[in-house]
């Protein structure tokens, strides 16, 4: 098994401040993968809603280049931390040297994961209860485009209906799976690209360093939920200038491109960083794991 490097919880922060300053360095080039990646995103669903026989089959094959993609962009972003240049042939990185099998192994467990989880809610909640909780969102969505002020009675008497300690029940157990296929996936991809592993070994080996470091890995994820936020808010205000210029469909186009084109290119920055300090081999250029001053000094 790889050797796994304890960090402080403080990297988290680090890992996250990492992915924007590899942004940063190369804003254009890594803001253009990003936007490739969502252009393509784009045209493949525009492709399925103009041809609904295709639409399956075509979002199958989106699902499938995601991890392929980020096998990509995490090339880029190394490309860009050794100082040379990122170019959009990088995103195709994923695919040569037998990396892809590897990569969209990342899809199986979310796959088993989906399947587990219908099977739980079928079992816990039922085929009754999951018509009653249809029938109730559907009274609840009339009441809320109905412009009438909600009777607090009636909503109450809806949600008395539904069986809630089970639904709760599989709402806990949905977070908690979530939570693992998060810790799993978060630096299996690099491991692929940069290590040479198989995908199930990689998968083994990122769950273990993030129970390892979870301290870290909260922290990442509660500012990056924070961070997401704050990008999100400005890039609306943005679409809402472009809007009243170019209308509400060149405002949706131009937010959604830019979010593309910075989010993308920050979180793997931020995976990259993550390999890098907790699992990446000697000699790779790993930097020493943060500490808090230097998160104080940023």
């Amino acid at each position: 098994m790889s050797e796994i490097r304890k960090v402080p919880a403080s990297a988290g922060a680090e890992w996250l401040l990492t992915g924007f300053g590899l942004l940063k360095r190369a804003p254009l080039a890594l803001g253009s993968l990003g936007i490739l990646w969502g252009v393509g995103t784009w045209l493949v669903l525009s492709l399925s809603m103009l041809v609904p026989l295709l639409g399956t089959a075509v979002q199958f094959l989106l699902l499938l280049a995601g991890p392929l993609f980020m096998g990509g962009l995490l090339w880029a972003i190394r490309e860009v931390d050794q100082g040379r240049i990122a170019r959009p042939s990088h995103l195709l990185q994923g695919i040569q040297e037998g990396r892809a099998p590897h990569l969209l192994i990342a899809l199986l467990p979310q796959l088993v994961a989906a399947l587990l989880l219908g099977t739980l809610l079928l079992v816990l909640v039922g085929t009754a209860g999951l018509q009653q909780l249809s029938e109730v969102m559907l009274k609840l969505n009339e009441i809320s485009q109905s412009g009438a002020q909600p009777d607090p009675a009636q909503i109450e008497a809806l949600v008395a209906t539904l069986p809630a300690g089970r639904i709760l029940l599989w709402l806990l157990l949905l977070l908690g799976t979530f939570a693992a296929l998060t810790l799993a996936l978060f630096v299996m991809p690099p491991q692929v690209m940069f290590e040479g592993r198989t995908g199930f070994h990689a998968l083994r080996e990122s769950l273990r360093a993030s129970l390892h470091n979870l301290p870290a890995m909260l922290v990442f994820f509660v500012l990056a939920f924070i961070a997401i936020f704050a990008i999100y808010f400005a890039v609306m205000i943005v679409a809402l200038i472009i809007g009243l210029i170019a209308g509400q469909a060149a405002a949706m186009a131009v937010a959604q491109l830019v979010l593309m084109a910075v989010l993308m290119p920050v979180f793997a920055g931020s995976v990259y960083a993550a390999w890098k300090q907790m699992l990446a081999p000697a000699g790779t250029g790993t930097p020493p794991p943060a500490t808090a001053g230097h998160v104080i000094e940023v």
